[in-house]
């Protein structure tokens, strides 16, 4: 049974900070304690996480994100609460977290291991100091950041160039974020506990609308060839500006997410048919 427990909620929602406080009941009434976080704070949840064995994340799939990458390295599992509409990520509903609590607390459930990426700004001729590592669970992004411009953007897998990409920008996408933006793009869904990596371009130019399905063992280099304005995006929460020759380096991170579940992982396929027919006109 956790000892400690990490509740991280939205920081807009006020049935989230309400849900946070009776979920911390609940923990302190099986000996346990909790840690209450507003999930944008993500230094002060970062501080909080060693000795944590549990964390309850308490919002949409933008929070499970947060979430993540607030838990890494820690192999901390992660229990979704989904406090909007249908998501990927998240376990249970608002009407089910109360009385399911206790069960996970016991010891109840499974966990699920899902890959992450790392990815570093290498900037042009080394004028600036490359940035620090930037995880990100569903994808990173290198696109324009102004409307109507395309950006042009030279893609390599293992030092090898694949093409020049003319688009509004290319996605690396995990088998979690195949079901997020990518998808959104045009791309394939992978099975949450794949490996692969995918490429994705985002409006592309003519020819080049094909995704690619990588091996994990893969390094990706997106280097910016034009001197549009573009920004990468760490899961759509974190933007750093890019400047024609920045390189964007992505590879599969030697940490992983972990997801803590009580139903069958073939929900999985029931959950991606509700969501592709909310789609459907």
């Amino acid at each position: 049974m956790p000892k400690k427990v990490g509740i991280l909620y939205h920081p807009r929602l006020e049935i989230a900070r309400t849900l946070a406080e009776k979920l911390r009941e609940v923990v302190e009434q099986h000996q346990g304690q909790a840690w209450l976080s507003s999930a944008s704070g993500d230094e002060e949840a970062k501080s909080l996480m060693p000795g944590t064995e549990l964390v309850l994340s308490l919002g949409g799939d933008g929070t499970i994100l947060r979430a993540a990458r607030s838990v890494e390295p820690y192999p901390i599992p992660i229990l979704g609460i989904n406090l909007g509409r249908v998501g990927f990520l998240a376990e249970l509903s608002v009407s089910e977290a109360v009385d399911s609590l206790p069960g996970f607390l016991r010891g109840e459930g499974w966990v699920e291991e899902r890959s992450m990426l790392q990815a570093q700004i290498v900037p042009v001729g080394n004028k600036r100091s490359a940035t620090d590592l930037y995880c990100a669970l569903n994808d990173v992004v290198a696109g324009r950041g102004r409307l109507g411009r395309l950006v042009h953007i030279k893609a390599k897998v293992d030092g090898e160039i694949v093409t020049t990409y003319r688009a509004d920008g290319l996605i690396v996408a995990t088998a979690s974020g195949s079901t997020g933006y990518s998808l959104s793009a045009g791309g394939p869904v992978l099975y949450p506990r794949s490996r692969d990596i995918i490429l994705q371009p985002i409006a592309p130019h003519f020819f080049q609308a094909a995704a690619l399905v990588l091996p994990s063992s893969v390094t990706i280099e997106l280097e910016l060839m034009s001197d549009e304005q573009a920004v990468a995006s760490i899961d759509g929460q974190v933007q750093i500006d890019l400047k024609r020759g920045d390189v964007v380096r992505v590879a599969r991170s030697p940490h992983t997410a972990h997801f803590l579940h009580s139903k069958s992982p073939t929900s999985f396929y029931r959950v991606v048919g509700q969501r592709l027919s909310s789609q459907t006109p």
